[in-house]
């Protein structure tokens, strides 16, 4: 990362992968990423992160491997297993003084950055694409817009499998309705963007380039905003 030093670290004996400025910051904010099923050593994802698959990331290229069983590698990462991971992490920052948490989370960790968005663990919230929404999806973000404290940017996709434009538009009515989101709340839709493009867009493809680089830039501007 430009302007960072990374190493891997542990906190709460959780293996994670940190960055941490070049120069003076505030120590009592953290960010906390929480990755796609390929986890932190996918070539992706260069930020903070915690290892919240336990050493069990889905292998590369596994879109393309037919003995790889997305639903199997599902079923062994239950919140049973991930939350306490992401728990320890958090409470370990907390006892060296962090006070003020940002939570992103991109496809599998989007759903985990929802559930400490409505623990009001989270202070700024940004999810990208979330996975294991799509059968219960306006309780889900109903509840977040209940029990949320976060401002919250939803960067999602036009070709995304997970939740169509429709039921995007849906969820926008949650926020946006007559009881308007007060922390604040931004979704942006990239055109030809499919699931999972801000961590793992086609590179060569246009659209889903200026996605994953919008995205990117969304991101950083409501950090800046917000955090």
């Amino acid at each position: 990362m430009s302007g960072s030093h990374c190493k891997f670290q542990r906190f709460g004996n959780v293996h994670c992968y940190v960055g941490t400025p070049a120069f003076e910051y505030d120590q009592k904010k953290a960010l906390i990423l929480l990755t796609d099923i390929f986890g932190i050593t996918f070539s992706n994802n260069k930020t903070i992160a915690p290892d919240c698959l336990c050493g069990d990331p889905a292998p590369p290229y596994a879109w393309n491997n037919p003995k790889f069983n997305v639903r199997d590698w599902t079923m062994n990462h239950p919140s049973t297993v991930t939350r306490p991971v992401i728990d320890k992490v958090i409470r370990a920052l907390k006892h060296q003084g962090v006070t003020s948490f940002a939570v992103t989370g991109y496809c599998f960790g989007g759903r985990y950055a929802i559930d400490l968005a409505c623990h009001q663990v989270a202070d700024v919230l940004i999810i990208a694409h979330p996975s294991q929404v799509k059968d219960d999806y306006l309780n889900i973000f109903q509840n977040l817009a209940d029990n949320g404290k976060a401002p919250f940017l939803f960067e999602m996709g036009s070709e995304d499998t997970e939740l169509s434009p429709s039921q995007q538009e849906e969820i926008d009515g949650i926020f946006c309705g007559d009881k308007p989101y007060p922390p604040g709340y931004k979704r942006k839709c990239w055109d030809g963007c499919p699931h999972g493009f801000a961590v793992r867009g086609d590179m060569l493809d246009e659209q889903q380039f200026a996605g994953k680089k919008g995205s990117f830039h969304d991101s950083i501007g409501w950090l800046k905003q917000y955090f």
